[in-house]
């Protein structure tokens, strides 16, 4: 092999690994690109602040909401901007608009519409506080939300330890306030998984 013949194999074999390079580097910025698009989106991922979340969720854990064509439903998760705090929170969505709230502390009982709701993920019996806005207030134990239209009614899970709409500091959260549904647990690893 003569030493032209030579130098083209080696040139060739240069070509060939910067196009494999570039190759790599085109789909890695592809990749990229994809999922900065899903996670604008689609997805977003939040930090919990707090423990009003507590049993289900825990200060610091991190999370993933979709946020995309998303309408809040009893019991999901949600995270919304509450204007009253001027802060994000993380709470339950109890009642949607039309619903008819019923918090009765004496049997520690929520009730949506006249059907008491099945809270299995209440750490403990619930308390009344001078946080709540007694306008709602039916009876000495119990109170009454009507959710007006375009809001969602929220609780955190920990009931004893959480500013939510039972205050007038909260009150109703419109729905454009709701930035998505909490769906999924990915930090940290022992308490990785979908949420329920």
């Amino acid at each position: 092999m003569d030493e032209n013949q030579n130098k083209d194999t080696v040139s060739e074999e240069k070509q060939g690994f910067v196009g494999e390079l570039l190759d790599w580097l085109e789909a890695f910025v592809f990749a990229e690109f994809i999922v900065l698009l899903i996670f604008s989106f689609i997805f977003r991922s939040v930090v919990v602040d707090g423990t009003s979340m507590l049993p289900t969720l825990e200060n610091e854990q991190q999370l993933i909401l979709v946020h995309f064509n998303y309408t809040p439903k009893r019991g999901d998760i949600i995270v919304a901007n509450c204007r009253g705090l001027n802060k994000t929170i993380i709470k339950r969505c109890i009642g949607v608009e039309g619903d008819t709230v019923v918090i009765d502390y004496a049997d520690n009982s929520v009730t949506v519409n006249g059907e008491k709701l099945d809270e299995p993920y209440l750490g403990e019996p619930m308390r009344m506080s001078d946080l709540f806005d007694t306008s709602y207030q039916i009876s000495a134990t119990a109170f009454e939300y009507h959710v007006p239209e375009g809001t969602i009614f929220a609780l955190g899970d920990n009931r004893n330890g959480s500013n939510d709409s039972r205050s007038a500091s909260v009150g109703f959260i419109s729905t454009d306030d709701v930035l998505g549904k909490a769906f999924f647990r990915f930090s940290p690893l022992d308490k990785f998984g979908k949420l329920s």
